[in-house]
């Protein structure tokens, strides 16, 4: 047990992030039961260590895929954090447990340690499904999302730009884009920030270990996190990796399951789950049309990689209008649900119509639709329903 104090004290003394991401000060943290989930590289360690830090020796991180949790479970543990005074244990890595129901040691815990604080995180790929029925009662759930562009501008100039709702965006991104272009040249850094701007690693990356950091993370989701979620085969591993190099050449696009079933060597049922897998593990967006009942889906209108910097990875930078598309949906996500459009490229909550394209892109496309909006890339500026791409980047 001294083992796993002795780690967490060095991991949360040697600490070096003095910022915090988005989602710190949402976090009601005097919650019991806190999950925070999230895909692999966004940061869902460094705020648990940043939480723990405040917490002195009331408080004790662990990593659950240390192997000394082969021999200790998460309830020893807490029984033995609580009986010396503490009042807060961190755990990262849930579903690297390396034991079956840690969702029954945490109700334990719940229930039989009413004084003691948990907080988790888990891969993106994680539901509380059925099976942690009573754990989900019990649990606070949030989403960690990758860097915003404002985010990514705060960390690298400590700027303290603040975010937008999206109304106050459509509304008042004259305003808004004119202050910030003032402060900032936003096009350069908005580049930046698409090559190698989605993941805090960055900060301590140059720019080829970046990508090839980007690219263990996406060959982790899928030999590690996957695995430990669901019964997979090796083989079936293999296919996943194929899926990923044959969308690389033809994203975004409506896909021809039939086709691609074939170049995958799968049958349609395996790749609509492959399709889950790795939207689930965000390294697809894969999105629906909006006109189709959910009991009634029986494949995506549109595929994307789930972030510009996934992108990268797979060595499709070049596809700007690519690009563009990624980063819009991985942001507009982040308000609402999102669809694919007949009209236009996106529809968020059935309500706002937005086409991407260019700095010239004119509103032939959605013509006379209501609440629609071009978003244009290279200006800094827009006008009227013409809104800077790199605006999105705000919304949170």
């Amino acid at each position: 047990m001294d083992r796993i104090y002795e780690i967490s004290a060095r991991l949360t003394g040697e600490l070096n992030a003095p910022l915090r991401r988005y989602l710190y000060h949402r976090i009601e943290w005097d919650d019991r039961l806190i999950m925070i989930k999230g895909a692999r590289g966004v940061g869902k360690t460094t705020m648990l260590k940043q939480q723990c830090r405040e917490k002195g020796e009331k408080g004790v991180y662990a990593s659950l895929d240390q192997l000394i949790f082969n021999d200790l479970t998460i309830l020893q543990l807490a029984d033995y954090h609580y009986k010396h005074g503490g009042t807060h244990i961190y755990l990262d890595e849930v579903h690297r447990y390396p034991r079956p129901n840690w969702e029954q040691e945490l109700k334990i815990i719940y229930d039989s340690y009413p004084g003691l604080h948990i907080v988790f995180t888990g891969s993106s790929l994680l539901h509380l499904n059925s099976k942690v029925a009573d754990l989900s009662r019990r649990v606070a759930v949030y989403d960690l999302r990758g860097l915003s562009f404002r985010e990514y501008l705060n960390f690298t100039g400590n700027y303290g730009f603040e975010p937008h709702n999206l109304p106050d965006i459509l509304k008042n991104h004259r305003s808004i884009a004119a202050d910030i272009s003032t402060r900032i040249r936003i096009i350069g850094e908005f580049e930046k920030y698409l090559k190698n701007g989605y993941y805090p690693f960055f900060m301590d990356s140059s720019e080829s270990t970046y990508i090839q950091r980007v690219e263990r993370l996406v060959l982790s989701v899928i030999d590690l996190d996957i695995p430990a979620i669901t019964s997979v085969e090796y083989e079936t591993l293999l296919k996943l990796k194929k899926l990923l190099v044959v969308l690389a050449e033809q994203v975004p696009f409506v896909p021809n399951i039939t086709n691609l079933s074939r170049d995958v060597e799968v049958t349609r049922n395996q790749l609509m789950k492959f399709f889950t897998l790795l939207t689930d593990g965000a390294i697809l967006r894969t999105l629906m049309d909006a006109t189709t009942q959910p009991k009634h889906a029986s494949k995506p209108e549109k595929i994307l990689f789930d972030n510009p910097s996934v992108m990268q990875a797979l060595g499709i930078i070049h596809k700007i209008g690519t690009v563009r598309e990624s980063f819009v949906a991985s942001m507009l996500s982040s308000q609402g649900k999102l669809f694919a459009a007949k009209e236009g490229d996106f529809l968020l909550d059935r309500n706002y119509l937005f086409e991407v394209g260019g700095k010239n892109k004119g509103f032939s496309q959605i013509a006379d639709k209501p609440n629609s909006y071009i978003v244009a890339d290279d200006i800094e500026i827009g006008v009227g329903n013409k809104i800077p791409l790199w605006i999105l980047g705000f919304l949170y």
